[in-house]
């Protein structure tokens, strides 16, 4: 059971093709190692039931040679996702009571696909969150915990949908992406992640955060994993007006293509910031000479505004997180205190609903939309976020993808980093892409003298996920990263 779960995603498909086990028992295999790692506080709702029926119905189609594309791999779904007739929380006990009578899209798409779930995941509250501490259920675990002696964050926001594919409970996992919450993560927890170009995925269905930038993504152990993912995650769907109507590329094609001759890299000269841990440094560069070897140009690039990224995501984040969250009043569904009249019962639901750092970003996002500021605060940020925009085309009018750092350390213990700024300094690589919309990648590629995960970002042209899965392939080659299960 125990070496089913140190398994890929295409070996189990592989064994299940060649009947070495069953679905059942793949699916077993994960229900056990998922019991197993209650302490790391990783599912809000844990559902095995459904992912043992749901393997008994995979099982039929292999044996009738009929298998889809993710037929018998069981996977955990973050709790932003909603997921029809099973709890869908946010993680924030304002929808502690939300049980939606709908699915995703990108949810049903993975089902459709003959995936199986294991459960939701836990997350910060309405994903916003760099540690996985906003949770009302607490915070999740880093499984690496153990090695170090401390408890350290998971990242976040999809800090759950990290650990859990980390601790070997799940295959892989949905995560959302508004800043970082995918690629910061997967850095902290040792395994892979891609957010793909914004529109690439469709939104509907996904609790709302920062409605131009989130964006859904598949987490997984490795690059040729996530590409499977991602190509039944991705598609163009009617009832997400932001959703990309572009034909989806084979995402598998490149994962294996280990020659990058005429390939030319950036190096944003910019990433070099203060603060930066030495072994970060070392690997960035370790990074760079592995690219080389393989072929390819290292080509230093810059992007003048990076340093204006984090004040701008900021400003424009809170600001669609305060617009989006106002239909959380205790009237229509989620949490309601009762009271006399409809100004208290609004106030008190919301007071006792929302978490400290959801409070604070609505307040930050009405300031700044409010009269008097918006010209000030929020058409600034987006003045700012076009040059972003520009930085970025010009550097790839001369490079094919960007190599940085994914995050300025290795995980911190928990509860360390109580000022929001410094918990904010954790997406400093990651914001840029994402105000972009651009795709970006991270892959596990070193250990700091701790032992602890250290990762590589790939950032790519929009909608090409190609490109950046190919240099992550390549990254993932070379590094031969030692996974903890």
């Amino acid at each position: 059971m125990t070496e089913i779960t140190k398994k890929t995603i295409l070996e189990i498909k592989e064994g299940l093709k060649k009947r070495d086990f069953s679905t059942l028992e793949v699916t077993n295999s994960f229900i056990s190692a998922s019991e197993k790692n209650k302490n790391l506080n990783i599912y809000n709702t844990f559902t095995p039931e459904k992912a043992l029926e749901s393997s008994k119905i995979s099982q039929k189609r292999i044996d009738r040679g009929e298998e889809r594309l993710l037929d018998g791999i069981p996977i955990a779904i973050k709790d932003l996702f909603c997921t029809k007739d099973i709890l869908t929380t946010a993680s924030s006990k304002i929808l502690s009571n939300f049980i939606p009578s709908y699915e995703s899209t990108v949810t049903q798409k993975l089902w459709d696909a003959g995936a199986l779930m294991l459960g939701k995941v836990s997350c910060d509250e309405f994903a916003m969150g760099s540690s996985n501490e906003t949770s009302c259920f607490g915070n999740v675990i880093n499984p690496w915990s153990e090695r170090n002696g401390k408890n350290l964050s998971p990242g976040g926001s999809s800090g759950g949908s990290s650990s859990v594919v980390s601790s070997g409970s799940a295959l892989a996992a949905t995560g959302t992406d508004t800043g970082g919450s995918i690629r910061q993560p997967v850095a902290f927890c040792g395994v892979t992640g891609i957010k793909p170009s914004y529109g690439r995925c469709s939104r509907w269905g996904i609790v709302a955060f920062a409605s131009s930038l989130d964006q859904a993504g598949p987490i997984t152990k490795t690059v040729s994993d996530s590409a499977l993912m991602l190509n039944v995650m991705s598609g163009f769907d009617d009832k997400d007006s932001t959703s990309a109507d572009l034909d989806v590329p084979d995402f598998t094609q490149t994962c294996n293509d280990f020659k990058l001759d005429k390939v030319k890299i950036g190096i944003p000269k910019e990433y070099q910031i203060d603060g930066m841990s030495p072994e970060i440094i070392k690997l960035w560069q370790q990074g760079s000479e592995w690219l080389k070897d393989r072929g390819a140009e290292i080509v230093e690039v810059s992007l003048p505004h990076t340093k204006y990224a984090l004040p701008t995501y900021y400003v424009i984040a809170p600001a669609e997180a305060s617009s989006n969250l106002a239909r959380y009043d205790g009237v229509r569904y989620g949490l309601r205190n009762s009271q006399d009249n409809l100004d208290e019962l609004y106030a008190y639901s919301r007071g006792e609903g929302f978490g400290y750092e959801v409070q604070r970003r609505i307040l930050i996002g009405t300031y700044v939309l409010s009269a008097g500021y918006y010209d000030a605060y929020y058409r600034k940020a987006q003045r700012v976020r076009n040059l972003i925009i520009q930085d970025f085309q010009k550097a790839f009018d001369k490079v094919d993808v960007l190599l940085t750092p994914t995050t300025p350390t290795a995980a911190f213990e928990l509860g360390s980093q109580l000022d929001p700024i410094s918990m904010y300094m954790n997406d400093v690589f990651t914001v840029p892409a994402s105000l972009a919309g651009l795709p970006a990648m991270s892959v596990p590629s070193g250990l700091s003298k701790d032992g602890l995960p250290l990762g590589l970002q790939i950032i790519g042209n929009q909608f090409d996920e190609n490109s950046v899965l190919k240099i992550a392939a390549n990254l993932e080659d070379q590094a031969r990263f030692p996974f903890l299960n």
